[in-house]
């Protein structure tokens, strides 16, 4: 995978105001009557990401030609629930670190951090309840039933749940679902019919779809000190993402594998050689492969829009999901 792509900065410059306008409008959504709140929310808006969600809905709703102050609206909603679903998900996991930074979860309680995940819910959801459209609220209110239910299903769903239809669901629930949103929910606040709505949900699912796989295989191309987090980490937890899944099809008799499936303690010396074996295999390239085809169905359904600069961004941005490497 190539690094220092250029196609990084040049899908971020035709919306650089406006994200400006979004990270203000998100700033300003904490309670100065709750000091600690407030604290915490802006820990957590300083703490990294590229705030590509919000692209995606800039991005589309400006090619689609959208109300601008709806589409700010809608853009700050999304990351807001972004944050907080990665509240949640840092304390559901146990993770004291995320981009290296460290987690809200870390130096709160488990009842404040619960709390403030569930506070920045709500102010997410008042954004979206602001774009003053009915279709936005109910598909808003969907996707966050998905993220939930997603969750939830993992959580109980054990070890040795690992087929692909599996972690397609989950995948889609965790992170594509978002993205589907983001390019949906701009559409249904452009001047378009619904056939061209559907065609942007279609984007949106491709690219997330993309975006999770990629991130699987940074999972384990990558170092702690790059992606903030031990090398693996899914693994260690016994969460089977595609690469792993990929290589468990070729070796099926893995006996480190099957450790690690069977729910026993495995040795660092053991997850060390695994992480070796599954780098060292043809399963990082094979997913690769797949997160390519799912960016080319989304570049796909872009081809029916005319040729402009947001679509162009649109392009580049779906072409560096899978060029990225931090």
């Amino acid at each position: 995978m190539a690094s220092n792509s250029p196609i990084s900065v040049n899908f971020f410059a035709l919306v650089q105001e406006d994200l400006v306008r979004v990270e203000e409008l998100m700033r300003s959504q904490a309670d100065e009557r709750q000091p600690d709140l407030n604290a915490a929310l802006q820990h957590l808006l300083s703490s990294g990401g590229k705030r590509v969600r919000p692209a995606v809905a800039l991005l589309s709703g400006r090619m689609l030609h959208g109300d601008w102050e709806r589409l700010v609206t809608l853009s700050a909603a999304i990351e807001l629930l972004h944050t907080a679903t990665l509240v949640h998900d840092d304390l559901i996991d146990g993770s004291f670190l995320r981009r290296g930074i460290a987690t809200l979860n870390s130096q709160w309680s488990p009842a404040a951090t619960v709390l403030t995940g569930d506070y920045i819910f709500a102010r997410a959801a008042r954004l979206a309840a602001a774009t003053d459209s009915v279709e936005v609220m109910r598909l808003f209110a969907e996707t966050l039933a998905t993220i939930v239910s997603g969750e939830i299903t993992q959580l109980f769903s054990g070890r040795g749940n690992i087929s692909r239809e599996n972690y397609n669901q989950r995948i889609y629930a965790k992170t594509a679902s978002m993205f589907e949103l983001a390019a949906a929910a701009a559409a249904l606040l452009s001047p378009v019919g619904p056939e061209l709505v559907e065609t942007m949900r279609g984007y949106g699912y491709s690219i997330g779809m993309a975006f999770q796989i990629v991130d699987d295989i940074l999972d384990f191309t990558g170092e702690q000190a790059t992606v903030g987090k031990p090398v693996a980490s899914d693994l260690r937890q016994g969460l089977i993402t595609l690469p792993a899944l990929l290589y468990l099809n070729d070796f099926p008799d893995d006996r480190d594998m099957n450790q690690i499936l069977d729910g026993n303690h495995i040795e660092e010396v053991v997850i060390n050689r695994l992480i070796s074996n599954i780098r060292e295999s043809g399963a990082i390239h094979r997913a690769l492969q797949e997160a390519e085809r799912y960016v080319q169905r989304g570049l796909e359904l872009l081809s029916v829009f005319p040729e402009n600069s947001e679509r162009q961004a649109l392009e580049d941005l779906a072409r560096y999901f899978v060029s990225r490497q931090f």
